[in-house]
């Protein structure tokens, strides 16, 4: 965890497949990058995704990716710093088992944002995001190609801070 003074910031977390990570057939990307990074970093960006995370980090969010899959968090951060992106914070499917999931015998959720204080999950399993009153975190679910995701994605996220900010004002 980062040291922090003066309010907290909030925490946006990102799925990486199907919502970061998309197939050009079905969704506007990023371009690929140069060879021979391409050859090494396979996956394509959904278009916008370098846009909407360094603007979520100008408005003074921080920026996760919260996965289920097992990439590495070196290969995570490297592939995304060659698109301008630097992550506040990554949870793979190996620190979800070795953080959340540890030795609880019942079998918890894939994701469980909230243990890292992360207000808004960004996510496509419809699985993940019904779970979320259940288990105390608040998703947004990211249908297939939509241009208009960024925005909604920033509308969101101001709304859940604002009713942050009025439930801490009345305490």
């Amino acid at each position: 965890m980062s040291k922090r003074t003066g309010p907290e910031k909030m925490q946006v977390s990102f799925d990486l497949d199907e919502v970061l990570f998309v197939s050009p057939r079905t969704h506007k990307t990023e371009p690929k990058l140069p060879f021979p990074l391409c050859k090494i970093f396979t996956e394509r960006l959904r278009l916008g995704t370098p846009e909407l995370i360094n603007e979520l980090q100008k408005l003074g969010y921080e920026v996760w990716v919260y996965t289920s899959s097992f990439r590495t968090e070196r290969y995570i951060r490297w592939l995304f710093r060659f698109y301008g992106v630097r992550f506040d914070g990554i949870v793979n499917g190996f620190r979800h088992q070795k953080e959340v999931q540890r030795n609880n015998k019942t079998i918890l959720p894939q994701k469980l944002p909230n243990r890292y204080r992360i207000s808004l999950h960004v996510d496509d399993e419809e699985a993940v995001c019904s779970m979320a009153g259940q288990y105390g975190f608040r998703a947004y679910k990211l249908f297939a190609q939509d241009d208009e995701w960024k925005e909604k994605i920033l509308q969101r996220a101001e709304q859940i801070k604002k009713m942050d900010q009025l439930s801490r004002s009345e305490l």
